[in-house]
């Protein structure tokens, strides 16, 4: 009895050893060669870039999603704040610099000096024509020189008094100096920037399906917090389902990539095809000996094959891979 226990564990210890060598099956004298497998999926972990508490969950499992559907949204009463805040701070920036590029008076105070300048202009003029007159008396000794120094000085003063008017004008139609122009420039575009990425964060609560896909898993509920980079759910893209088998060593060099097979399973359509996309280089099981002919069977390698004509198998469903001749990609 204990040496057929032995016996026993023995055999399944080596079935063990040879590990995925389950996952395919022999010729069969009744039909063409199957090897087993079953369907695995890629998922997409959709994830906030930022922890926060789950405002609405917008899809279930099983949901089919279009390319650009949001499917949750996270609490954002502070990034909406901080939003706000830095568009104010961006509108003040714009103000100060267009109050320095502007004149330093404004148009109204500008028209009240050019009123001066024309009323110091006439006044000019009239000094003028009482100083040349003066001037002429005096030449000809009709008039005191007193009155003629006198006509001089009324001429000086109302001449200073049009440049006075003159420079003020000049004055207030000069903008701010061009260091503080560049500064406030400056300090627009950092507002700017920042408000910017304020609306950046704002728009990141709310997360969006990157393609269309099937809801594979939700992890978390409504009113549940998640920290950044935590996946709330998991989408399957269709063209992220594989067919995952296991071919002998022997049988290996009877696929390549590229080549399409017919796929079989309980329920479902007879016309099913694949396309082999992966191929791997190492086997999954290498026996503790020296290679031979009948250890050389042991080995076995992980093909992975693309389903064709949009067929949607659930994940895990066991399938039979039955090879067909090469088929050139498309």
């Amino acid at each position: 009895m204990t040496r057929r226990i032995l016996v026993a564990l023995i055999v399944l210890a080596a079935l063990s050893g040879a590990g995925a060598a389950f996952w395919y099956y022999g010729h069969r004298g009744d039909g063409p060669e199957r090897y087993q497998g079953y369907v695995e999926g890629y998922l997409v972990f959709m994830a906030p870039e930022e922890g926060g508490r789950i405002d609405s969950l917008a899809v279930r499992e099983g949901d089919q999603v279009t390319e650009g559907q949001v499917l949750f949204t996270l609490d954002s009463s502070l990034q909406t704040a901080q939003r706000d805040e830095a568009k104010a701070r961006w509108e003040q920036a714009k103000a100060q610099l267009a109050n320095l590029q502007a004149s330093l008076q404004r148009p109204e105070e500008i028209a009240v000096l050019q009123a001066q300048e024309e009323r110091a202009a006439a006044q000019l003029d009239l000094s003028q024509a009482e100083l040349n007159r003066q001037q002429t008396l005096y030449n000809r000794g009709i008039s005191a020189k007193a009155q003629f120094d006198q006509a001089k000085t009324a001429f000086e003063r109302d001449k200073a008094a049009l440049q006075e008017v003159r420079r003020q004008i000049e004055a207030g139609q000069i903008a701010g100096r061009s260091a503080e122009i560049e500064a406030a420039k400056a300090a627009a575009t950092a507002t700017e920037a920042a408000l910017g990425q304020a609306e950046t964060r704002l728009a990141k609560r709310r997360v969006y399906a990157s393609a269309g896909a099937q809801v594979q898993d939700v992890y978390f509920r409504a009113g549940e917090t998640v920290n950044a980079g935590q996946p709330v759910l998991a989408l399957l893209p269709p063209a992220n389902r594989r067919i995952r088998f296991y071919v002998p060593e022997p049988r290996l060099n009877t696929f390549s990539l590229g080549q399409v097979v017919g796929i079989s399973c309980d329920s479902c359509a007879s016309s099913l095809k694949a396309r082999i996309s992966f191929m791997s280089d190492a086997a999954e099981y290498t026996p503790p000996v020296i290679f031979s002919e009948q250890e050389r069977a042991k080995l076995v390698f992980r093909l992975e094959a693309q389903p064709l004509d949009g067929a949607s198998l659930p994940l895990g469903l066991p399938v039979s891979v039955i090879p067909q001749l090469p088929e050139a990609r498309p």
